[in-house]
Parts: C-alpha cells; structure tokens; sequence
C-alpha cells in the first residue's frame, strides 16, 4: 500500500493514507488557519515546515484572506476546501473522499472537482464515494457500484454504461405528413403520435447513425430534429440495483 508492505511497516501505510469524511472534520471554534498548525502539529512537523505548509496549503485552496477568521464563519464550500487542505498536511499518496461535495452549491462542487482533478494529476491515489452519478463520471477512473453492501458490477464508465441496453436515436416531426411517412419507412421505431416522435433502438455507433442518415435520406424521410440518447450511469444504477436482473459484470481492465 503506497509502497509499503501493510504486515512490515504498517505505520507508514497508515502516514501514507488521508481521510476526508462526510462530514466536516474542521473545527469552528478556532480559525482556519489554526486548524491547519494543529494537522501540522499531529503530524509531528517542526514548527517551521508546519507553518510554511499551512501557509502553502491555504494559499492553494484560496482561504489566505479567511485564514484568520474562525472556521465557524466559513461557507459549506470552504470548511471542505480547508478539510481537504488540512488532509494534505501529511502529504498522503491516498486520500479517501467520503461525499465530498454533499451540499455544495453548483460553482463549489465544480471547484471541488478541480480540486480532486489536481490531486491525482499530482500522482494521488483518490479513493471517492459519492451519490452524484454525473460526479462518477466525470471523475472516476474506475467506478464500482455497490447494491446492499456489495459490489453489482466495477469498470470504467463507458464499460458501464454498455452494460445497459435502451441506446436510441429520436426523430421529432412538426409536420404530420411526414411523420406518417416516415413511420412507414421506419417500422420497427417506436412511435408517439401526440408529439409527433419516433424512437429508433441504437447504439449510437457512428456506423448504426450513419446507416440510419443514409436510410432518411434514401427515403427522403426529413425530420425537423434528430437527437441520439445514449444510457448514463442513472440508467446504470437502476439497471444494476434492480434485483430481477443484474447484468454481466465487465472484466477488462483499464486505466
């Protein structure tokens, strides 16, 4: 682990390792840049190189300017940006993320995904549980998803996602004519005729979406909007904890 032997050296894999919890670890009472000199003082770092580190760290997480306000005054998005901060004091090589983003307005969950971006482009090993699927995807090398306590399945994102079948393509007609006629040239699509809207099974494959371009235009089959759907990680998750049928999981391994 980090390139310790666990049964050997346990301690270094235990100094190797950080923990950002669910919730706020930071305490409020003190000021943010207090709580970073004391993570400093637990790990033992001489009094200069933990005040140099804490400065450094504050600095990167942009809290320099509400480094001496109590931490009780911070917003949601910085008590978990000094959280963080205050988990690289000892310059782990694995951090564990639990939610990190859990209550985060739209523009600081973003900051924290540039924030853990920056950390494993720097060579850190992040191990991250969240219940935001779009977060999964986004940054996940390999993501597991766990049903009851065990894992359904485990790949990359698009590993998942080919797990799952419901990949279409949609036409939307306004005019009813040609919605007609392209019904008939497109038996198998599903149809709608409130909205005017076929649904075409595919999977999107550049080859399926130019055999279809090819066949509307063949037929000369105009539809005023063409859009392709392909399944997310939802439609993954569903399918994954639906106890009627679990899919095979994927074997390959990638990063």
């Amino acid at each position: 682990v980090g390139g310790h032997d666990l049964t050997t050296n346990p301690q270094a894999v235990r100094a190797g390792i950080g923990v950002t919890g669910q919730f706020s670890a930071v305490d409020g009472l003190i000021t943010g840049e207090e709580n970073m000199l004391l993570m400093a003082d637990l790990h033992h770092l001489p009094k200069p190189v933990g005040r140099r580190t804490a400065a450094e760290l504050l600095e990167r997480f942009d809290l320099t300017t509400a480094a001496k306000k109590p931490a009780s005054t911070y917003s949601g998005g910085m008590k978990r940006r000094l959280d963080i901060a205050m988990t690289l004091v000892g310059s782990p090589r694995i951090i564990f993320l639990d939610e990190p983003t859990t209550g985060l307005d739209p523009r600081s969950r973003h900051t924290m995904w540039q924030i853990i971006r920056e950390l494993v482009t720097g060579g850190v090993t992040v191990f991250l549980t969240t219940q935001y699927l779009e977060e999964a995807d986004q940054l996940a090398d390999r993501i597991a998803v766990l049903n009851n306590g065990k894992i359904a399945a485990e790949g990359t994102a698009e590993q998942l996602k080919r797990l799952v079948p419901g990949g279409h393509v949609r036409l939307r007609f306004t005019d009813p004519t040609a919605y007609r006629t392209a019904t008939r040239t497109l038996p198998t699509a599903t149809r709608d005729g409130e909205s005017l809207t076929l649904q075409i099974p595919s999977g999107a494959t550049q080859h399926e979406l130019r055999t279809l371009l090819d066949h509307l235009h063949t037929t000369g089959t105009e539809a005023d909007e063409l859009t392709v759907h392909t399944p997310d990680l939802d439609d993954v998750f569903f399918a994954l904890t639906d106890t009627t049928h679990i899919p095979h999981q994927p074997t390959e391994a990638t990063r």
